[in-house]
């Protein structure tokens, strides 16, 4: 699918996620990838052979107020 020089890489990789976008709906919070994989605001994703990522963002820590 990618026709990039280096390519990305693939939506089988660990890197998935550096692949370059080629759609984007900031309304709907998604992004499409040259490898056809499918990024969400959560960052879980969609990958094209249907099969999906979690979210994986880290939520961070939460504080109590002393």
């Amino acid at each position: 699918m990618c026709q990039h020089q280096p390519p990305c890489p693939s939506a089988d990789e660990s890197d998935r996620a550096a692949a370059r976008a080629v759609a984007r709906d900031e309304v709907l919070g998604w992004t499409l990838l040259c490898n056809g994989t499918v990024l969400f605001e959560d960052t879980g994703e969609l990958l094209p052979d249907g099969r999906t990522v979690a979210p994986h963002r880290s939520l961070g820590t939460v504080r109590a107020a002393a």
